[in-house]
């Protein structure tokens, strides 16, 4: 087993006993004290949980536990995400108009767009529009408003009634969290509310989200499972989920990328 399929194995454990014990662990994936030692401290620094003598518990507060900023977000899983990018770009032809969303694994999107002909882009992520500026044919709106620092996306009204002019072909979204009772979930109240609005403006709607994002819920919703067109993710989501989401109605694009990974005890 890998690293990132133990630790998301670790997770949905903590989501359902809310806590851990590292010799049970050790003992379920046969592996030693350290890589355990190592898997807490990392989803510790993810701030999912706190390490106590033995184990660890999970975060009650876990819808207003801080993301990280997007400069250390787009180097976190950035395989998947890439792939993920790449497997979203290849939806997207010339001559179209597409609005991405702020985020890391929409920045990965806009990598694989260099080469689009004709291409409109309308983001709200700074990071977004400077990846999208290398293609030289591509015609760039940034909506205007509040700049948030960490996430360096714009959020506002301003920034929602100038999608309400847009007629794009695709909306590409990232999330902070999946689950079939939620749907799709943002850790921030104003960039929920520009997701909402971006769905309004796109005749198909695409979410990407890396494995990370299943079986989480953030602090507020902002589409239901049924209101998107497509989820694409990667091999590392358990086959499960991908199985419940598709029985919900949702279609999922799943890119290989487990070939390309390799365990790192």
């Amino acid at each position: 087993m890998i690293v990132v399929q133990r630790r998301h194995k670790i997770k949905e454990k903590l989501f359902q006993q809310r806590s851990v014990k590292v010799s049970e662990l050790v003992k379920e994936f046969n592996v030693s004290e350290e890589t355990i030692r190592r898997d807490l401290n990392q989803l510790e620094r993810e701030g999912l949980v706190q390490k106590n003598y033995g184990g660890a518990i999970l975060i009650e507060d876990i819808e207003t536990v801080a993301v990280p900023p997007v400069q250390q977000r787009k180097f976190q899983f950035f395989e998947e995400k890439n792939a993920i990018g790449k497997k979203a770009a290849e939806l997207v032809t010339g001559q179209q108009i597409v609005i991405l969303d702020s985020g890391s694994t929409t920045w990965c999107m806009a990598r694989h767009l260099k080469q689009t002909s004709g291409l409109t882009v309308v983001t709200n992520g700074i990071n977004v529009a400077e990846e999208c500026s290398q293609n030289e044919e591509a015609a760039i709106f940034l909506l205007g408003g509040k700049l948030i620092k960490k996430s360096m996306s714009v959020v506002g009204p301003q920034a929602e009634m100038e999608l309400q002019k847009y007629n794009a072909h695709f909306v590409f979204l990232g999330t902070s969290g999946i689950s079939p009772r939620k749907g799709f979930t943002s850790s921030d109240i104003y960039e929920a509310e520009i997701k909402r609005a971006m769905i309004a403006a796109g005749q198909r709607v695409v979410i990407l989200a890396d494995h990370s994002k299943f079986q989480r819920q953030a602090l507020v919703s902002f589409s239901s499972l049924q209101d998107v067109d497509m989820v694409i993710t990667s091999d590392l989501v358990d086959p499960s989920v991908v199985r419940e989401m598709e029985e919900l109605g949702v279609k999922v694009v799943v890119c290989p990328v487990k070939h390309e990974l390799r365990e790192d005890t």
